[in-house]
């Protein structure tokens, strides 16, 4: 089967993704989900003939034959992958904290179970950024026994959804959580409750603002006070703990930077929980609450700064136990790079492209330029501080300007120049966007998959004995 074959077989996979995700939302009503199975049976039968047909297409062949891999094409490189999991399941438990793994960078069945079992520990615990998502991880029986966190403040149009994944996950022992930020959130979830025959409590995380404004609360707020009494009085909630992330961290250029920033969320959920114990003591004591508050933290460079040192300086009283999470730590990118946490050799991912014009002295200080074959749906549109689109490997060019569908290389010393057909690597700036950018939801018609964004991702293992053999086809998890 040549490409174009498998490319036509992943269109009709998209049709019958389209169709699960349809009776996905109409899960709970009885003829509907009797179709479902049929469906759902049909997904997987074809997502494991298409994965298998990728797998003899592409496994054990060269990633440099220029032939067989067209480009753009997403290479992840599954040894340093391997090893960016096991090193932060280290950290975690080197700052005697639990690890959350969340799955919103790659996306994929093989790349969760690397981050869920490792050479340093294991986790039943997985966040996650879309319904979608949520549901591959338990179609893919990979926490059947374990905790899956929706990581947005849950919405009405999602609990239908959320609620069907649980039903699926509760014979195993296993439960959907979720965040709440807002009164109405626990009112949505008691009415969703109240028109169900055996009526359940949700786990719930509040999500606190650490002064980002992305969502959540204050610490010590009143708004804080009223969510706190809804959930605790609501038959529908069940108070788990509570739930910051540093996004503002990214702008961390040391590890006492990043380090300041995680003892700013370790303190904010710290207060919040504080708050709690001091306002509504007698109210926990008479829904008899023995476990302790769970204090989930983290984002890849907070995460990059704990461990072992980190944990000595944790010299305040703490109100429950510790959680770390964090996503984007096994793909890694230049933003990750910025914050000097990380070396350039822990980058796991790569976009690889091919030069397809040249152009001597065309840039604003004479340097040359080349157009290659990739642009923002190959690479999203994220900068950095380098003020770049991408950098590219073992090269002296980055990616300097970015459209739609093709890219700018400007030469950043003189000398080296680019041939036109040949292929270069680039490293983007923010690996989630990189691996999660259009593919199947850009598909209106009988359209090449293989021209659209990363619909597979190449594997490729730099600890094996052949760095340039292709060892693994990754499908990643497209949609909401």
């Amino acid at each position: 089967m040549n490409r174009n074959d498998i490319s036509e077989e992943l269109l009709k996979w998209t049709f019958h993704i389209s169709t699960l995700n349809h009776h996905h939302r109409n899960r709970g009503k009885p003829k509907p989900m009797a179709q479902n199975r049929d469906h759902y049976q049909l997904f997987k039968d074809e997502e494991t003939r298409i994965r298998a047909q990728l797998r003899e297409r592409f496994v054990g062949k060269s990633i440099d034959d220029a032939d067989l891999v067209r480009t753009p094409a997403l290479i992840i490189d599954r040894g340093v992958f391997e090893a960016n999991c096991a090193g932060m399941m280290k950290k975690a438990r080197e700052w005697g904290a639990e690890f959350r793994a969340h799955l919103k960078t790659h996306k994929t069945t093989e790349g969760t179970r690397h981050q869920l079992q490792t050479s340093e520990g294991s986790t039943g615990a997985v966040v996650v950024s879309t319904v979608k998502e949520a549901w591959e991880v338990w179609n893919a029986g990979l926490v059947e026994d374990g905790v899956i966190l929706y990581g947005l403040p849950v919405g009405v149009n999602k609990v239908s959804d959320l609620a069907g994944l649980w039903d699926k996950m509760q014979p195993y022992g296993g439960i959907v959580r979720l965040l709440v930020d807002h009164l109405d959130q626990v009112k949505l979830l008691e009415n969703f409750e109240n028109k169900r025959e055996t009526k359940r409590r949700w786990s719930v995380f509040v999500k606190i603002n650490g002064g980002q404004n992305r969502a959540g609360v204050p610490p010590s707020s009143e708004e804080l006070r009223v969510l706190l009494e809804a959930i605790l009085r609501s038959p529908a909630t069940s108070l788990h703990g509570f739930y910051a992330h540093a996004g503002n961290s990214y702008a961390s250029t040391s590890k006492s930077e990043a380090t300041s920033y995680l003892s700013s969320e370790v303190q904010i959920v710290n207060e919040a929980a504080a708050f709690a114990l001091s306002n509504f003591g007698e109210l926990l004591k008479s829904a008899h609450r023995t476990e302790p508050f769970v204090l989930s933290v983290g984002s890849t460079p907070t995460a990059h700064a704990s461990g072992a040192e980190a944990k000595e300086m944790l010299d305040r009283a703490l109100h429950g136990k510790l959680e770390l999470h964090a996503g984007n730590y096994p793909m890694l990118d230049l933003q990750q790079q910025h914050t000097t946490l990380i070396d350039y050799p822990r980058i796991a991912q790569r976009v690889r492209t091919t030069v397809i014009s040249y152009y001597p002295g065309r840039g604003k200080g004479g340097e040359d330029e080349a157009l290659i074959d990739a642009g923002a749906i190959a690479f999203s549109k994220d900068t950095g501080p380098s003020g770049s689109f991408g950098e590219v490997v073992g090269k002296p060019w980055k990616l300097a300007r970015i459209s739609q569908e093709h890219g700018v290389l400007s030469a950043t010393t003189r000398g080296e120049r680019l041939e036109v057909g040949s292929t270069v690597d680039i490293v983007g700036q923010h690996a989630c966007l990189i691996a999660a950018v259009g593919a199947f939801n850009y598909i209106a018609s009988r359209i090449n998959l293989g021209t659209q964004a990363h619909p597979w991702f190449y594997v490729v293992d730099s600890t094996s004995s052949d760095s340039s053999k292709i060892v693994d086809i990754w499908v990643p998890w497209k949609g909401w």
